[in-house]
């Protein structure tokens, strides 16, 4: 059976030198090269998309802003968020970019659901909702057939910055978390191993642990 590594990395790490490994990772990937998922926290940052608007940005203060080589348009990285970055082969999986992104949208109400909440996906506006809530967001980038950034899953974060932005382009989008829908026992790390584990079933593939993270 064909493999996905699983990679973590501790404490808060800068956007910029993730995105850098990730960049890099997938530009000497081989055909051979086993898939990869990143899981780990960021430190405060704002990042936009390739065609992000800045009048989506209002006020970064004191946070950091990165426009990145994701697709989609403004959101808020930072403590308390999982990030589970997807470094995979495409063509391995038969997957297109709409593939993924529906694959990434349900793992995570799968991990929602464990729990006894109703999520759902939007068409017109990718990720995850409770109600009317935005709880994960998703951003990808695919070269050379292979896909990297990936899903951001809010845990027990600080909220507030989302107040600064207009998330992914959509003015007074409301936003939670799990605390906020009251799962306060799984910390990011473990509900990222979780959504790790539900990528893997759903991809067929046997997730096994690799080497730590160090961007």
């Amino acid at each position: 059976m064909a493999k996905l590594l699983l990679r973590t990395a501790a404490g808060l790490q800068p956007y910029g030198p993730v995105w850098t490994a990730m960049q890099r990772f997938t530009e000497t990937r081989t055909e051979g090269t086993p898939d990869e998922v990143w899981l780990l926290e960021h430190t405060p940052v704002f990042t936009l998309g390739r065609n992000a608007r800045e009048e989506y940005l209002h006020d970064a203060g004191d946070i950091e802003v990165v426009r990145t080589d994701r697709g989609g348009q403004v959101t808020y990285h930072g403590p308390g968020q999982i990030l589970l970055y997807t470094l995979l082969d495409l063509k391995r999986h038969g997957l297109g970019v709409r593939g993924l992104v529906d694959l990434l949208e349900g793992v995570a109400i799968e991990l929602l659901g464990e729990y006894g909440i109703e999520a759902h996906a939007r068409p017109e506006a990718p990720g995850v909702y409770v109600g009317e809530a935005k709880i994960a967001a998703l951003g990808l980038r695919v070269r050379r057939g292979c896909s990297y950034h990936g899903l951001a899953f809010n845990v027990d974060m600080d909220l507030s910055p989302f107040d600064r932005i207009d998330p992914c382009g959509y003015r007074g989008l409301p936003v939670t978390d799990l605390k906020r829908l009251g799962i306060t026992d799984i910390t990011p790390m473990a509900a990222g191993r979780r959504l790790a584990g539900h990528l893997a079933r759903r991809l067929g593939v046997m997730l096994e642990e690799g080497r730590v993270l160090q961007p």
